[in-house]
């Protein structure tokens, strides 16, 4: 595994001045991004692309996301410490690694099998202890349920019914949610057993989410 220097760590410093001056405010989720390596999620050739505010593609017609929108959906998730969080679509596993650092109960799961493979190796390099699993993310883990905080990192066409009964009472589920273009952002909050609250935000880009309950096989 490389080695996270003090030039990395510099490189992490800028980058979280330049996630606050486009309006991240959460101190616990700056610090958190201050604090996982995005260059070790990078092939070697790759890394002078790790600290710049984009995303960068993975494999597997993916890509690890932009630290902005990585803090932006944390930052609306809310994490408290020793929460529950189920994460949907794990991808390279840094916003997984990025959650671990504000809850040490983190489930995530991933629709490809290479990636997940890939991904499970690194994490345990790393040794990030997260509750890693291969499948259709977008019917969530119905067998640890419930959660108190859901992120979703591809974008749905629809508010999947799955997912959704799987959030403790008020509990909060983070996703965009559009066409396979553009998606806006949105937190739903369950109110009560059958009443949910919706707030719609900023519009971002991601990839499809795949499986059943999105945009299918």
């Amino acid at each position: 595994m490389p080695a996270d220097t003090y030039r990395h760590r510099g490189m992490r410093r800028a980058l979280v001045e330049e996630l606050r001056r486009k309006g991240i405010r959460d101190e616990q989720v700056l610090l958190a991004l201050g604090t996982v390596p995005r260059h070790l999620f990078f092939e070697t050739a790759f890394e002078p692309h790790a600290y710049q505010d984009k995303a960068f593609p993975i494999g597997e017609g993916q890509t690890i996301s932009q630290p902005y929108t990585v803090a932006y959906q944390t930052e609306l998730l809310q994490v408290r410490p020793g929460e529950r969080v189920l994460e949907i679509g794990t991808g390279s596993g840094y916003q997984c690694c990025v959650l671990l650092e504000l809850t040490p109960h983190v489930f995530s799961i991933e629709y490809n099998q290479v990636l997940f493979e890939r991904t499970a190796r690194r994490l345990a390099a790393l040794h990030r202890p997260a509750h890693l699993f291969c499948g259709d993310g977008s019917l969530g883990l119905p067998q640890h349920a419930p959660f108190d905080k859901i992120l979703v990192t591809a974008g749905s066409p629809t508010l999947p019914r799955p997912l959704l009964r799987q959030l403790r009472v008020g509990g909060a589920l983070v996703i965009p949610v559009g066409d396979e273009q553009t998606q806006r952002m949105m937190r739903v909050v369950r109110e009560s057993e059958e009443e949910f609250s919706r707030q719609v935000l900023e519009e971002f880009r991601f990839v499809p989410l795949l499986g059943q309950a999105g945009w299918g096989k």
